[in-house]
């Protein structure tokens, strides 16, 4: 039932992203936590999202921008760091609170409650409008890899700073998406390292014994869905379904901060 459950997620999450407006990894992980601890959800999605992307490697990294991936992705390595370290702290302390609802015992941790208020925060970016429009100037890419690299080693979510600092780095089309594609490969290689130094493998794995077989299948489903969104929606741009798939993951966010997930 694990397979078949994370199979369609990641197969359906796969093709909504592509014409959503948010990315594999914002969708993906809260759908993983609703199934998986929180650490081990991020950490699969991870896996994920460093395959995906390094088959985009693969096909753009001639288009990159070898300068602003330098100013860019060499501060984000340093703050994914930080931030994929202090993932592995938060996992380890005690529940906050601990309440009743109806026959379940529900639990608040400093984790579900870090990574609900991101999910929903950035929830909330990807759906303002102002916030997609916004342009910052190329001498604060230092200042934005660091913001993307520590919130990407922390909870998954790059995205959205990513796209805000590079996109008047006076990069072409082309060469945006390669120097994309390498930043984010970058900060989730440097994520993948920390995780399965500290928490990652030491304790989920035990947890777990069947994660790796999971995150193929979700890594498989997630491609057979981008192949067939991106054949069938290529020229769908739906501003409905960005607003429901942003109130899933704000739904999504807030039951991980009230404990309910």
């Amino acid at each position: 039932m694990d397979y078949l459950v994370i199979g369609i997620t990641a197969f359906v999450v796969s093709g909504v992203t592509l014409f959503s407006g948010f990315g594999l990894g914002t969708v993906l992980m809260p759908a993983f936590a609703l199934f998986f601890p929180v650490p081990l959800a991020i950490a699969a999605t991870a896996v994920v999202h460093l395959a995906n992307n390094l088959f985009k490697f693969a096909l753009m990294r001639r288009h990159a921008d070898w300068g602003v991936v330098l100013r860019f992705g060499l501060p984000a390595a340093l703050a994914a760091v930080a931030g994929a370290s202090l993932l592995a702290v938060f996992s380890e302390l005690p529940s906050l609170t601990t309440y009743r609802l109806g026959g379940w015992l529900l639990e608040v941790t400093p984790l579900k409650a870090v990574i609900g208020a991101l999910i929903v925060g950035f929830a909330a970016l990807e759906l303002n409008p102002k916030f997609n429009a916004l342009a910052i100037p190329p001498r604060f890419l230092a200042v934005g890899g660091l913001l993307s690299g520590f919130f990407g080693g922390l909870s998954g979510n790059q995205g959205a700073f990513r796209s805000a600092f590079l996109i008047k780095s006076g990069l072409d089309r082309d060469a945006f998406v390669g120097t994309s594609v390498v930043a984010t490969v970058i900060v989730d290689t440097v994520r993948l390292t920390v995780y399965g130094l500290s928490f990652y493998t030491a304790n989920l794995l035990a947890m777990r014994p069947d994660l790796s077989g999971l995150v193929v299948v979700a890594t498989a489903a997630a491609f057979a869905g981008a192949y067939l969104g991106a054949r069938l929606l290529r020229k769908v741009t739906l501003r409905f379904v960005q607003i429901v798939v942003g109130v899933m993951v704000s739904v999504i966010g807030a039951g991980l901060v009230s404990g309910l997930i």
